[in-house]
């Protein structure tokens, strides 16, 4: 299979909650708005920015049927696959063909860490069910299991529709792998954007990355593939100070950026237990970020229903 013409930042969407823990329908829909304003280039959602772990299955399908609507095909949308076994992965894989995916990534079972062969064999078995186009999110710094680049490459070569990679490492782990798939296989990283640039100058194609910094990111994006370097570095210094702030955990990420993103979106943020619980000094961290980021500048009025 050829790759798909994939590219630029695209925006991993976080679960927003009501004051009840259910899952919030305007909230996410303007979130898709406000990043589809911003200029991403792509959606995804159902990754660790979107607490994933936390929502059930029905949950989950739920949240593709409504990207997928308030997408409508405006934008290449992407669904990270959440589940323990094959026969889970594969019906999550059907849901998200169904409501409008265009790309799907693997997330390895969070039960157990085996042989890299068995993340090998599990991966193909789920690819061998779809014809669209999947990525392997090899994140193990995070998720705590992972594959080398040299098995990626082989999963790749055995598969022909893995053809995607996204990746959760450094500047110099994302061009080994770029190397070993002699870059015939688009990689996206993430990392809430740290090394941005310097990912994009080991070969990457793209990063997929929560909204909070979005339409900062998608500037220094199209700065970089215009040549623009050093604008691209001095709009990357602006926002460098809150990706560090975010970006010391997952869970610092999902309370803080989430929080970043809502107070220049001008939406609430409820939490859903357990989790990493906001403080008065964190909070204080958040207005000084938001203040240096400023509000989002294209704010549509969407239908609340």
């Amino acid at each position: 299979m050829k790759p798909p013409a994939l590219s630029g930042i695209h925006a991993i969407l976080y679960a927003f909650f009501d004051a009840g823990e259910t899952l919030d329908r305007a909230a996410m829909r303007r979130q898709v708005e406000l990043c589809i304003a911003a200029g991403a280039h792509g959606l995804a959602a159902l990754g660790l920015a979107t607490e994933v772990a936390k929502l059930s299955e029905s949950e989950r399908r739920t949240v593709m049927d409504w990207i997928g609507e308030d997408n409508a095909g405006r934008r290449p949308l992407g669904i990270t696959i959440f589940g323990g076994s094959v026969a889970e992965q594969v019906a999550s894989v059907r849901h998200a063909r169904s409501a409008g995916a265009d790309w799907v990534i693997l997330q390895p079972p969070m039960a157990g860490t085996y042989a890299a062969i068995e993340y090998i064999r599990f991966f193909g078995r789920v690819a061998d069910s779809t014809d669209l186009p999947v990525a392997i999110q090899n994140a193990p710094a995070y998720l705590g299991r992972g594959l080398s680049a040299e098995e990626i490459a082989i999963l790749c070569r055995q598969h022909p529709n893995v053809c995607l990679l996204k990746g959760e490492g450094s500047a110099t782990e994302i061009a080994r792998l770029v190397e070993v798939t002699e870059g015939r296989v688009p990689v996206f990283n993430g990392r809430g954007g740290l090394e941005l640039i310097e990912s994009l100058q080991a070969g990457c194609a793209g990063l997929v990355l929560a909204p909070d910094c979005i339409d900062h990111t998608v500037r220094i994006y199209e700065r970089f593939a215009a040549s623009d370097l050093e604008a691209a570095r001095q709009s990357y210094q602006r926002i460098l100070p809150a990706i560090i702030f975010m970006m010391q955990s997952i869970e610092t990420l999902v309370c803080y950026g989430k929080r970043i993103f809502a107070l220049r979106a001008g939406l609430a943020v409820e939490d859903r237990a357990p989790a990493l619980r906001p403080t008065a000094f964190g909070m204080a961290r958040v207005a000084e970020h938001v203040a240096a980021l400023g509000p989002f500048a294209a704010a549509p009025s969407v239908r609340t229903t």
